[in-house]
């Protein structure tokens, strides 16, 4: 089965690949690896579960995985590379919604009204996981353990959303999200410490609210403070509990 979308510079969607390279790390990482490990190896509900997966990419730079609108049918784990989710209001303005970065998952959101109520883009070269939902549904109403990881799931995503809640200063709003976006990579086996920034500090500023030209000034104001290292897009956190603090009141305890 192949992806319905392509980016205007590609004749043909990305087709499943049937193997990346990088199987066993990318499990490990995965947001359903735990349930995987709890099903347990060799039995007959693991390999259920495995039958469900379509390795999907590569998506390009720009290209869409999903568009806002289309039937719900499948649940993307992102296996290399980074997307973002966003809506476009009548006006033509796009809000971002969020980040999503290797061994997370995306479409949770369309389960209910049953289509995709945003589209999702890469914001680099991506490859995915794709789990078909109406079989993985069924295979969870047999497996408890599955119908419990998808609710664990279902429950984190829905948690996302508070993070830009409230009233809180830009330095605040950005110091939150480089601690959310560090301890996400940690989590996963990535360096929380020094990473990439595939985000433009362009969708940065949407997603928190912000002017572009703010982002900018706070980052410039953490790099001064000592709390950062920035050189464009590579990022080096130097106090991550600093930076923590400062963002403390948007993340969890």
């Amino acid at each position: 089965m192949r992806s319905s979308h392509q980016a205007g510079r590609l004749a043909q969607p990305p087709s499943p690949i049937t193997d990346d390279g990088d199987e066993e790390h990318f499990c490990r990482s995965c947001s359903f690896s735990s349930a995987c490990n709890a099903v347990g190896q060799g039995k007959p509900e693991l390999n259920a579960l495995q039958c469900l997966v379509e390795h999907v990419g590569p998506y390009r730079s720009g290209q869409y995985v999903f568009r806002s609108g289309d039937p719900f049918r499948a649940i993307f784990a992102v296996r290399s590379g980074t997307v973002k989710t966003s809506v476009v209001d009548r006006d033509g303005r796009e809000q971002v919604l969020g980040f999503y970065l290797p061994g997370e998952v995306i479409g949770l959101n369309a389960i209910y009204p049953d289509q995709f109520p945003c589209d999702a883009i890469a914001l680099e070269t991506a490859q995915f996981c794709r789990f078909l939902f109406p079989a993985m549904s069924a295979l969870a109403s047999r497996v408890p353990v599955v119908q419990q990881h998808l609710f664990r799931l279902l429950s984190k995503e829905l948690g996302a959303v508070t993070l830009l809640a409230g009233d809180h200063s830009a330095d605040e709003r950005m110091a939150a999200f480089l601690t959310d976006l560090s301890e996400r990579y940690a989590a996963r086996g990535f360096s929380g410490i020094s990473f990439h920034l595939s985000m433009p500090r362009g969708d940065i500023a949407n997603y928190l609210r912000l002017a572009a030209e703010t982002v900018s000034r706070v980052l410039s104001r953490f790099r001064s403070q000592g709390l950062i290292e920035i050189e464009g897009r590579e990022l080096t956190i130097s106090d991550p509990q600093g930076l923590r603090k400062l963002g403390q009141n948007l993340l969890p305890d």
